[in-house]
């Protein structure tokens, strides 16, 4: 795989940690003494993207939040997937032509 394709996959699946972290956190927002869920994301020196949960400091059910987050989250999964696709793409070509 090559380092266009590692870092957008990295951030597809940062994405994805994302939308896993705010469904939890609507789907358990009314269970008592719930903690939500907040991810956070760090650049990896290598390229590409690392994440980590945490516990947020309230406990606070922030459902808009979690709202803003699920559509952030599928924004930035897709256009992840774009370059992906346009990486493979781009490979496809560059082997087709040296073939």
């Amino acid at each position: 795989m090559n380092a266009l394709s590692a870092i957008s996959l990295s951030g597809m699946q940062a994405a994805q940690t994302q939308l896993n972290a705010s469904a939890h956190n609507i789907a358990n927002g009314m269970t008592a003494g719930f903690t939500r869920q907040e991810v956070v994301q760090e650049a990896d020196p290598s390229g590409g993207v690392s994440t980590s949960l945490v516990s947020a400091s309230t406990q606070q059910q922030s459902i808009e939040t979690d709202i803003v987050q699920q559509l952030q989250a599928k924004n930035s999964f897709l256009a992840n997937l774009t370059v992906f696709r346009s990486s493979n793409q781009m490979m496809g070509s560059l082997l087709n032509l040296q073939a």
